[in-house]
């Protein structure tokens, strides 16, 4: 399941290329087709994430909400720029922008627009993202069961498989948000952490299963749980109430730091202090990337115990029973 990360990257891609322009919308697969008889034609205006939700705002005021879920995935066609300047929706719905981030550092000094059609960029995005060019017309018949369709005059943007896709009004949009915990990129800082820190340290459920509720703390997943507690040296079934306000404001600070890295890179790295090229292969090799996660079996990075691999929350848990104990 794509993790806050990805979410948020995924709204800068909407935000990049289809806030500001005329859209047309369309359910292929034939499920959506009253809610984009809604949406189609109206422009886009707003485009942000909350942990694993994303919120898409139309000028009629009508949002459309997306989690894609297990298996839910963007696939992105035609002109794509690689201009960090261009901004993205920043906050709980209807707040200030921010910057957005160059997805493909590589292109950044020659833009794919200016080759011209038909060669256009493709890009998938779920928990992975590839990108290439290919030789296709624009814009190529929808493939397979796609749920939505998004069509401005360069750029298109197909759906499927989401767990939840719905549009939504304002009220509505409010009403999903609230039920959300605090998402770093979008919250205040202080007040985000004083109401992690309130919720965890009253629960009596292990912390490993707190993390990955989303209505405690927004975008956390199965990678970042682990990691994160590796990161902090907490047992997974330690009660959330057990653990020291330290601990705890310590959790809240490293997921801030490490969601922004996801966000910025594309990636899910959590190993500090890397030399350059420790990074580089970090970057390409999951398995140079993290502390525990996908590593059963395998020595740990720190002591050397063997790292266990368990089940919490009906998912895989990772972690070493000597720095965890």
């Amino acid at each position: 399941m794509p993790e806050g990360h990805s979410v948020h990257r995924i709204a800068r891609q909407f935000a990049r290329h289809f806030v500001g322009k005329q859209t047309a919308v369309s359910s292929p697969q034939g499920r959506f087709a009253e809610g984009a008889t809604l949406l189609d034609g109206h422009t886009m205006i707003d485009a942000c994430a909350v942990g694993k939700q994303m919120f898409l705002e139309f000028d009629n005021h009508l949002w459309l909400r997306v989690h894609l879920g297990l298996y839910g995935a963007w696939d992105f066609a035609g002109d794509f720029t690689a201009d960090a300047s261009l901004t993205s929706a920043r906050g709980r719905p209807g707040q200030t922008a921010e910057r957005g981030t160059i997805l493909d550092q590589d292109a950044a000094e020659d833009s794919l627009s200016s080759i011209g059609a038909p060669r256009r960029r493709r890009l998938r995005m779920s928990e992975q993202e590839e990108l290439r060019d290919t030789e296709f017309s624009f814009p190529a018949a929808p493939v397979g069961a796609v749920r939505v369709r998004l069509l401005t005059r360069d750029t298109v943007a197909d759906l499927r498989g989401p767990t939840a896709c719905e549009v939504q009004t304002p009220e509505q949009v409010d009403a999903s948000v609230a039920k959300l915990g605090p998402d770093p990129l979008v919250d205040d800082q202080t007040l985000g952490e004083e109401r992690f820190v309130t919720i965890i340290r009253k629960k009596p459920t292990p912390i490993g299963l707190l993390l990955m509720d989303q209505s405690v703390v927004s975008g956390i997943g199965n990678v970042y749980r682990a990691e994160l507690l590796f990161r902090a040296r907490v047992n997974p079934y330690a009660p959330g109430k057990t653990l020291s306000e330290d601990t705890v404001r310590g959790l809240w600070r490293d997921w801030a730091h490490l969601l922004g890295i996801g966000v910025e890179t594309g990636q899910m790295m959590t190993m500090d202090d890397l030399d350059a090229d420790a990074w580089r292969s970090a970057m390409k090799n999951r398995a140079d990337r993290h502390w525990v996660y996908k590593r059963e079996g395998v020595p740990c990075r720190v002591c050397g115990t063997h790292i266990t691999l368990a089940e919490m929350g009906a998912r895989k848990l990772y972690f070493c029973p000597h720095c965890q104990a």
